[in-house]
């Protein structure tokens, strides 16, 4: 599969991983802390969190999610005492002052406030400063004593098992800010999901669907080290709460930016206002810009024997499907019916339209990206298998071998249930994201005659018997054995062998 080159390929370290690494000395540190400082700030932060409970629980009370009733004076009184105390709990954390740099604006003069980098929970400091709103899934509600803190700032709630959610939410956070200043100001962490700060990954449109304007709003953490980045691979929850109450103290820098206040053209186009404003943010911070989204992360994450090895193209193919919402619609069953219709064409190539007939989707720019991205000829025509392979690829990057399984079902042959030589290397281009893959290596470390076919039994058990398989039974282009130099990178930047 090649790259249409229609979305950039900076990638970078890897957004989604954050590993821990600690001198001898400072294991002694947190050591000594953890019998010492440890046990009282955790006891103090426990104690002022169920102290506020009882304040956001008697605020709630009788108080719509949909109506905003005048401000009454005993619920700003609870007002003030609720940020009184969340700003004593994080001091009891660590968090002993913190750094504020420019000013708030007023929701009349901008009703949305975006924040990154979104890396940890601690990003709840400037929410419990400020109390904004935010938008949040439904079932935090239901957490103990955090979830009635979360209802008191009236959140814009997410409900994921309602299909039709991401309509209702964007119409939700569109009334609110248009209210003119009537609601409180969303505070929306516009990435979407935490990473370790290494750059801005693509926004979510959300905040900018409105294309009213929106006060970016920048975070950091210049802490030597970083135990607060709480991501998809590292530290888990209490690990980051218990290394980061450990620390003598936690700096925490905030700064507000000016209003961005978005031109025509941004305000027809939410993914051009969420871009600008990225790239402002990342000019800010100085990072750079990570080419990633958050429905990247498990193909950024995959891991098992056939793990990805370079992940620009499947990327931006994932990008397309989730445009097309073909993604969405992926599951097992349905992965498997198109395998079927695809094994009944025996090879046959399709051009667009007929591309388009297969899917039952109208021809649009979108859906001929994607059908260029197999269009390896150049002659307008394609593979329908190599797609059905990508599109399982991505929505089961760490399942490889179900993946290939279902690429066996699609070429192999009824008489012996053998895939051809040149059918299997194929295959594994779609599913590692390289080029040129040559296979006489591995076909003559099988045992028996060199056939130029294999089963799917016979190839899983060989890859099960042998870890490092891509490795040393694999040629491809820019594969690490045609250099001298070290070990194999994808293209964000990660060595998906540890050992190597």
């Amino acid at each position: 599969m090649k790259s249409s080159q229609s979305r950039p390929s900076r990638v970078g370290r890897n957004p989604f991983v954050h590993e821990l690494k600690f001198t001898m000395r400072e294991k002694i540190k947190i050591g000594l802390m953890s019998v010492t400082v440890f046990p009282v700030r955790l006891l103090l932060v426990s104690f002022l969190m169920l102290l506020a409970w009882p304040f956001a629980f008697a605020a709630s009370l009788g108080r719509s999610e949909f109506v905003l009733e005048p401000q009454s004076w005993w619920r700003r009184f609870i007002d003030v005492c609720l940020r009184v105390i969340m700003r004593a709990m994080w001091f009891c954390g660590g968090f002993h002052w913190i750094k504020v740099k420019g000013q708030q604006a007023t929701p009349t003069e901008a009703p949305i406030i975006t924040v990154a980098p979104h890396s940890s929970y601690f990003d709840a400091i400037p929410v419990t400063m400020t109390m904004c709103s935010i938008v949040t899934k439904l079932e935090s509600r239901s957490i103990p004593i955090w979830g009635t803190l979360i209802s008191y700032i009236r959140p814009v709630f997410v409900f994921r098992s309602d299909q039709d959610s991401r309509r209702k939410t964007v119409e939700e956070i569109k009334r609110r800010a248009r209210s003119g200043g009537k609601w409180p100001q969303i505070m929306i962490f516009p990435e979407g999901t935490c990473t370790n700060r290494s750059g801005l990954i693509l926004f979510k449109a959300g905040a900018f669907i409105p294309g009213l304007p929106v006060q970016p709003v920048v975070l950091r953490y210049p802490n030597k080290l970083d135990t607060v980045s709480w991501t998809w691979q590292g530290p888990g929850a209490f690990k980051i709460l218990w290394l980061t109450l450990c620390q003598p103290h936690n700096p925490m820098e905030i700064e507000y930016l000016p209003v961005y206040t978005p031109s025509e053209e941004e305000k027809g186009n939410s993914a051009l206002f969420a871009n600008n404003v990225r790239k402002l943010m990342a000019k800010v911070l100085r990072l750079p810009l990570t080419d990633l989204s958050f429905d990247d992360r498990d193909i950024s994450l995959s891991h098992g024997p056939l793990q990805i090895y370079n992940l620009c193209s499947l990327l931006e193919f994932n990008q397309l499907a989730c445009r097309l919402g073909l993604r969405a619609e992926s599951t097992h069953k349905f992965l498997d019916e198109q395998a079927r219709r695809a094994r009944k064409l025996q090879g046959d190539r399709l051009d667009l339209k007929e591309f388009a007939q297969f899917l039952n989707l109208p021809v649009t720019d979108t859906l001929t990206q994607v059908h260029s991205l197999f269009d390896k000829h150049g002659d307008g025509l394609i593979d329908i298998r190599h797609y059905i392979i990508a599109l399982s690829t991505i929505y089961r990057p760490s399942k490889s071998m179900e993946t290939l399984k279902l690429a066996f079902k699609m070429y192999e042959s009824e008489e012996d249930g053998q895939v051809l030589e040149d059918d299997l290397a194929s295959i594994l281009e779609i599913m590692l994201g390289v080029e040129e893959v040559e296979l006489s290596v591995l076909f003559l470390s099988l045992d028996g005659p060199d056939t130029g076919k294999i089963t799917y039994d016979k190839l899983r058990h060989f890859i099960e018997q042998h870890p490092f398989f891509i490795q040393d039974y694999l040629d491809f282009k820019n594969h690490p054995r045609k250099s001298c130099f070290g070990k194999p990178l994808s293209c964000n930047g990660e060595s998906h062998n540890k050992d190597v």
